[in-house]
């Protein structure tokens, strides 16, 4: 039976999703931030030293002692369900352009479009923290600002861009059908919608992927959540 450690809020909300896209059976063992400091609780550092989301864990019960595996990180999570339970579902065959294209928006989720993102929510935060000595602000606002438009805001906009023209070529990031790469690519195309970034194109995909039944499904189970806010 797989487990998924499901913090509020966060990146997991994708797991749910694909696991309702597979129709594989689970549970989900909720965490909630922190109200003050909006971080994960120390519980889930049992579960995976790090004490981040996502997390789940798969207990092989036809295995003598019941082997545990917890796997962590969003990518290696979406890899391993798609291999071991996908039967072939959510992944493009092998060898095929589409493959290629699969694996590169797999990965350049987490690896290429998130940091920026992340940093400019970092950024937006910092002039306003109450750690920050009044005198302080001023200067901390011109520094964010500076970096912000000179910066962030023109690569968040090359990638948006990127992502304009991919689906220029196809309804999907690899292809025809729904793929584990759209999974990945939600996150991102999400948070640059919560900013309202994104191009028509990008609007109509968001839509698309909304409606899903199994995005739907997944949404009544991990609970509405707020990106990048």
């Amino acid at each position: 039976m797989i487990t998924v450690h499901h913090l509020e809020n966060s990146r997991s909300q994708r797991i749910l999703w694909l696991l309702e896209e597979l129709a594989i059976p689970y549970e989900v063992k909720r965490y909630n931030r922190d109200p003050k400091t909006m971080l994960a609780p120390p519980e889930l550092r049992a579960i995976h030293p790090l004490g981040k989301s996502p997390v789940i864990t798969d207990v092989d019960e036809t295995v003598a002692g019941s082997e545990v595996k917890t796997i962590a990180e969003t990518g290696t999570i979406v890899e391993y369900l798609i291999e071991t339970y996908g039967n072939g579902r959510l992944i493009p065959a092998a060898g095929t352009p589409e493959r290629l294209r699969y694996n590169y928006w797999t990965h350049y989720a987490e690896g290429s479009a998130m940091p920026p993102l992340v940093m400019k929510l970092i950024f937006g935060h910092i002039p306003d923290s109450p750690q920050l000595p009044f005198f302080i602000k001023p200067i901390a606002r011109m520094i964010t600002k500076g970096v912000t438009e000179s910066y962030l805001d023109p690569q968040i906009k090359n990638h948006i861009s990127l992502w304009d023209s991919e689906l220029a070529k196809s309804p999907y990031f690899a292809g025809l059908e729904l793929t584990g790469a759209d999974i990945m690519m939600s996150f991102p195309v999400e948070a640059a919608s919560s900013r309202g970034a994104l191009t028509p194109r990008l609007t109509d995909y968001l839509t698309k992927i909304h409606a899903r039944p199994a995005y739907q499904a997944a949404l009544k189970t991990g609970g509405p959540y707020e990106l990048l806010k």
